[in-house]
């Protein structure tokens, strides 16, 4: 998992995997800043973790090439950025292409970006919601594989729409994760079928 601040997301899946059946395992947990609390909470199970820092490294591309050297290291099935706020780069999707899933707090393609409660929102939309989509080199672009709506009230505001759909997006994702790595899926254009296996 790639992961940039508080973990919330990733705590849901530490959660979930703790048990047996769920069928999953968070073998590594990597971030692009470090003293954070998600690498606090994989560091308290036992998860290993690294930090790769763009500063770092002299160009967007050799720290996209760290990170596919660091992600591959775990030999991992499925790659979840939960909550990473860096885009990756065509040397991980090379490697982790199709196998590379992210989470969007709106429902796609609407409202894409950094603010998409915010965004939706202003728009007046009247049912938002979650997504969990396959990254591609696109800005939350990529293949749909869920989706959970979220109904806007008539008095909300940001804090609290955002705190609603997060709570859908972190159950969103732990159910998606699961039937992923127990059942399969394939990715064939803009369409994922969960219960095969990837081709």
């Amino acid at each position: 998992m790639l992961v940039s601040g508080a973990g919330t997301i990733l705590q849901a899946l530490l959660d979930a995997c703790a048990d047996p059946g769920y069928g999953a395992q968070v073998v590594a947990v990597g971030a692009d800043r470090d003293q954070i609390p998600a690498l606090d909470r994989a560091a308290a199970v036992g998860v290993p973790t690294f930090v790769l820092r763009v500063r770092d490294f002299p160009s967007r591309a050799d720290w996209d090439q760290a990170l596919t050297d660091e992600c591959a290291r775990f030999a991992a099935d499925l790659v979840v950025l939960a909550g990473f706020m860096k885009l990756v780069g065509p040397s991980f999707l090379k490697e982790f292409g199709g196998r590379t899933i992210n989470t969007h707090q709106a429902l796609l393609p609407s409202f894409p970006g950094m603010h998409g409660v915010r965004d939706a929102l202003e728009h007046g939309v009247k049912i938002t919601g979650c997504t969990i989509f396959v990254v591609d080199e696109g800005t939350d672009s990529g293949p749909i594989i869920a989706q959970q709506a979220v109904p806007v009230g008539d008095g909300d505001d940001e804090p609290a729409l955002l705190e609603r759909v997060k709570t859908a997006e972190r159950a969103l994702l732990v159910q998606t994760v699961g039937q992923m790595v127990r059942h399969g899926w394939s990715v064939q254009g803009r369409t994922v079928r969960l219960g095969t296996q990837s081709s």
